[in-house]
């Protein structure tokens, strides 16, 4: 077959017919129904991989099993000439053999009647695009989307990479040191101004991170092989690995330096500042084990002993961590297991009022407290499990089974003793029940369920917490709205002060044992009592004296006018049947 060329003399016609039947791309000329009029070798070789019964007749055809469109394409062009497709790839998988894998088919419509297929190897193509794919998709993966920083796969392949190191040397295995960062009130900043704002929040705490550790000396890369690598490596958490150190003191200057600089206000939408200030656990090379993960796991446990330490502070991981935070996962696992098998209960140790002419009233009120029994340790004493379950994020679960048993009891007792039961049932507050915005309806449905009126339940949340979140000041006055009362509970030793307790939305102060402890010996204590009293009293507010256990630290409360006591004095906590004993026998005593 011979391509129908127009040339102006002889030679120049062998020349162009020299030129494509040498040409190193395929080149085919068709009709518009697919019939062949002319292909040079390398089209020939190019497309034989595809030919079945051995003819090249019809492109159409020959190409059928990897460009069945190509002939609707053709007959669907209605302009006189253009392209009706150009590099289209074509996969010849297993047909191709050893030969080229790839394809590409660009089709030309010359005139009304005649079609130019170019036909090449685009398999080096292909595999280079793929390569190209790969690295951005490895680049992707290991780049945090929100912050633009590496991620915890890429910090955890480059400490890795430094951990097998050789030993020795500030290059070596002692040079380095892995610092975990975590947000220290990041939930509530997200529940109280939103997502949006949480994401600007951890993008200038990233900026700022980078920023301070961007000495001339230092290095921030994705595949940093010295220096220092920032990275995000969970919702509010980052790490830092610092190399080339002398020290553990260089480690430590870092942090120091980082929480300095982290503790700075941030910028939020329409100039508005916010303050969050993380916690840092910080892990020497040489008390690190051979694998990342567990190094990592190592700073974060000591990052946790951080934030019991109040927070905003770098707290260096020793191996003893380790049985610490074993211990504290198999509580929170054995805790777990107790909310599903009813082995926590509830007792309550009784709140009696102090009358002037010394007397006591019985049948003031209790306070609901949360124990655990569990099948092999036996009674688990709250400090125990508390500060695992506000950890775990269980205080909420457990919060609301104090609550609902303690409104039961309270309405069995009434319907048992009726003028002779207490008045107030007083029920502790978390953080996590107060930061659910839907949680004063479930307090209005638990009420409603047993048939207890508001007023017979108070509701107490600790000094530090009612005075440091306006969320929970605001959940607060939506508790009142219903008609609960609330207390302010171990007032003295949290960030209220005499002068600001007007601010906050409750109406009980209870004093705390601190304080009570030595309201007979010292005079100092007895002035601080008598001044909460009587600011409280100026706001009408209740006051409650806690941790009486002589009858000496009775007389000096009930001589500063305080209305209410609560110790081992009265009574140790109760189980509900015991405090019915209680009040009975007391009653009659007392009788």
């Amino acid at each position: 077959m011979q391509p129908e060329i127009q040339t102006g003399t002889p030679d120049a016609y062998e020349a162009l017919i020299q030129f494509l039947y040498r040409a190193p791309i395929g080149l085919v000329q068709a009709s518009l129904d697919g019939t062949v009029d002319m292909l040079n070798p390398m089209s020939s070789s190019l497309l034989m991989p595809l030919v079945r019964d051995g003819s090249m007749d019809n492109l159409f055809t020959v190409l059928a099993g990897v460009a069945p469109q190509l002939r609707e394409l053709t007959e669907n062009f209605s302009a006189p000439s253009g392209a009706v497709c150009e590099g289209l790839r074509l996969q010849l998988g297993e047909a191709a053999g050893h030969g080229p894998q790839w394809l590409s088919l660009s089709v030309l419509k010359l005139d009304p009647t005649r079609l130019m297929a170019v036909v090449t190897d685009a398999t080096h193509e292909v595999q280079r695009e793929q390569e190209r794919l790969a690295r951005r998709l490895k680049t992707a993966a290991r780049t945090d989307a929100l912050t633009r920083m590496p991620n915890r796969e890429a910090l955890l392949e480059q400490a890795q990479q430094m951990l097998g190191r050789t030993t020795g040397g500030n290059g070596g295995r002692n040079g380095f040191a892995l610092l975990f960062m975590n947000c220290d009130r990041f939930r509530q900043i997200n529940d109280a101004h939103g997502q949006a704002a949480g994401d600007r929040l951890l993008v200038q705490i990233g900026e700022r991170i980078r920023a301070t550790l961007r000495p001339p000396s230092d290095r921030i890369a994705p595949n940093a092989g010295s220096g220092q690598l920032a990275a995000r490596v969970g919702a509010d958490e980052f790490a830092v690995l610092l190399d080339g150190l002398r020290s553990r003191d260089d480690a430590e200057k870092i942090a120091a330096r980082l929480l300095e600089a982290l503790a700075r206000p941030y910028q939020l939408a329409g100039g508005q500042e916010l303050a969050c200030k993380l916690s840092m656990g910080l892990v020497w090379a040489a008390d690190a084990s051979d694998l990342a993960g567990e190094m990592l796991r190592d700073a974060s446990i000591a990052m946790v002993e951080a934030k019991r330490a109040g927070g905003n502070v770098c707290t260096m991981f020793e191996p003893a961590m380790r049985e610490r935070a074993a211990r504290r996962a198999d509580i929170e696992s054995d805790l777990r297991q107790a909310l599903v098998e009813d082995q926590l209960f509830v007792v309550y140790q009784p709140v009696v009022g102090l009358r002037e002419d010394g007397g006591t009233d019985l049948s003031a009120g209790v306070e609901a407290l949360v124990r655990w029994q569990h099948p092999v340790r036996g009674v688990v004493p709250p400090f125990e499990f508390i500060q695992v379950a506000e950890e775990s994020g269980l205080i909420g679960a457990l919060g609301d089974f104090v609550l609902r048993r303690a409104c039961r009891d309270f309405m069995a007792w009434q319907r048992e003793l009726g003028d002779q039961a207490p008045r107030l049932m007083a029920v502790n507050l978390s953080r996590a029940q107060l930061g659910q915005p839907d949680w004063p309806a479930t307090v209005r449905a638990i009420l409603a369920a047993e048939g207890m009126r508001p007023s017979q339940l108070q509701l107490e949340v600790t000094e530090s917490l009612a005075a440091q979140d306006q969320q929970v000041q605001d959940r607060l006055h939506e508790l009142k709205a219903i008609g609960i009362t609330l207390a302010l509970d171990d007032f003295g030793t949290g960030y209220s002060s005499l002068s600001s307790l007007h601010q906050l939305p409750v109406d009980t102060v209870k004093i705390d044992r601190s304080f009570v402890c030595q309201a007979d010996t010292s005079q100092h204590h007895r002035v601080l009592i008598e001044a909460t009293v009587k600011v409280a009293q100026s706001l009408g507010m209740n006051t409650v004296a806690e941790g009486i256990e002589t009858e000496a630290q009775a007389a000096a409360v009930r001589e500063q006018q305080c209305a209410k006591g609560q110790g081992y004095l009265f009574s140790r906590p109760l189980t509900s049947p015991a405090l019915l004993d209680w009040l009975r026998t007391s009653m009659q005593i007392a009788a």
